[in-house]
């Protein structure tokens, strides 16, 4: 009982004492152990199951000396250090030019599958004709993400290096008028009104997609806008331009594929959202990934690649797409982890997943090719006429 009332004496609130003498010792332990917080320079020296007791109990943090600011900082230097050369070659984008040889090389096997007939002229003119449109939608969308602020800190935008919005805006559009016009000259020859309509719905959901006053990427639509531009209107149209003398009927491989493209394609747009987050806040541009964020992005580019190996599977297994198709397209599937995995591991990143793009191309590219390559290899070593489900 005397011990009792002993302890009651020395922690009594009235006395005071006891909040004095506690305060007094967690100041002693507070300044004991601050200068020892848990540092690049002193980490091996202290043993860290012991200091994190004390933490919880006396409230004193552990956190490492540098600040997220000094880690922004870093950043900006690597940013700023950045060779001219390389600006230029992210300037140029040369692996994106990618989705105009995907969706031109699965129409055309697409067709060849069905006819046994191909036209390489008219290829090599579609493929020089599309890459001028990819030139115009990525030259216009800097000078029109210039003008919003979007590009204010993109280094590499072709407005920044060249230091001039009217030289860039003018040059986008001289190359669109080539582009089209080259795309219009192939569909008179192929005399297929239907696929030109296509091309001109794929060229006006890139209009409004990027330009005023639509702008329907600062609503979160460039995906799907680019889903369907790259997807059933480009690589369908393109089908319909490898046609002989009369016009290919739309069948259930070409839809599917063109499928198949438009999910590739827009899972390169998704992933080169993830180092412009802020950039993108700032202007009042609302990407997907400004919704839900670099953690529900990296969700949602697994499963984007999960339902493409999916589909691809179905697809496969229901003859829709040849056997060869299925077989060579899952041959890719390493690649498609490695898009999945690398955006898991780095969506926190700014440094590292501006390359996450890049390992997208690298799957458009590789499943791509894959799907064209079954299919032309479908036609050469078939027995028999392949069966094919019209559609349209």
């Amino acid at each position: 009982m005397a011990m009792a009332a002993a302890a009651a004496t020395f922690c009594s609130i009235s006395h005071g004492y006891g909040v004095n003498k506690l305060n007094s010792f967690r100041s002693c332990i507070y300044s004991r152990y601050q200068p020892r917080a848990i540092t690049h320079e002193n980490v091996f020296r202290l043993d860290v199951r012991k200091l994190h007791p004390i933490q919880r109990r006396y409230g004193i943090p552990l956190e490492p000396r540098a600040s997220r600011n000094e880690d922004q900082t870093e950043h900006e230097k690597e940013v700023n250090n950045i060779s001219k050369a390389t600006l230029i070659w992210r300037a140029v984008k040369l692996p994106m030019y990618t989705v105009a040889f995907i969706p031109i090389s699965v129409g055309s096997a697409a067709a060849y599958l069905q006819t046994g007939k191909y036209f390489a002229k008219r290829y090599f003119m579609l493929l020089v004709s599309s890459v001028l449109v990819i030139a115009w939608l990525n030259l216009s969308n800097d000078v029109y993400d210039f003008d919003t602020g979007a590009d204010k800190n993109k280094k590499e935008s072709v407005v920044n290096l060249l230091g001039s919005r009217t030289g860039a805006h003018v040059i986008a559009w001289l190359l669109l008028g080539l582009g089209f016009t080259g795309l219009t000259l192939v569909s008179i020859e192929a005399k297929s009104i239907r696929s030109i309509l296509l091309l001109a719905c794929a060229v006006i959901c890139g209009y409004i997609y990027q330009c005023p006053p639509f702008r329907l990427s600062y609503k979160g639509l460039g995906e799907p806008l680019c889903f369907a531009a790259f997807g059933p209107l480009a690589t369908t149209a393109f089908y319909l331009l490898q046609s002989g003398r009369s016009e290919l009927p739309i069948s259930g491989t070409i839809v599917s594929s063109s499928i198949l493209v438009g999910l590739t394609t827009s899972l390169i747009l998704l992933c080169s959202h993830f180092h412009q987050i802020e950039d993108d806040k700032a202007v009042g541009k609302i990407s997907p990934l400004v919704r839900l964020g670099t953690e529900g992005g990296a969700k949602v580019v697994k499963v984007a690649v999960g339902l493409l190996y999916s589909l691809v599977f179905l697809l496969g297994l229901s003859q829709t797409l040849p056997f060869y198709s299925l077989v060579l397209c899952a041959l890719t599937l390493p690649v498609g982890r490695l898009v999945s995995s690398f955006v898991e591991k780095n969506h926190k990143d700014e440094a590292k997943i501006f390359m996450a793009k890049y390992y997208c191309v690298r799957l458009h590219t590789v499943f791509g090719g894959a799907l064209a390559a079954g299919m032309v290899a479908a036609r050469m070593f078939a027995r028999r006429q392949l069966p094919h489900t019209v559609l349209l």
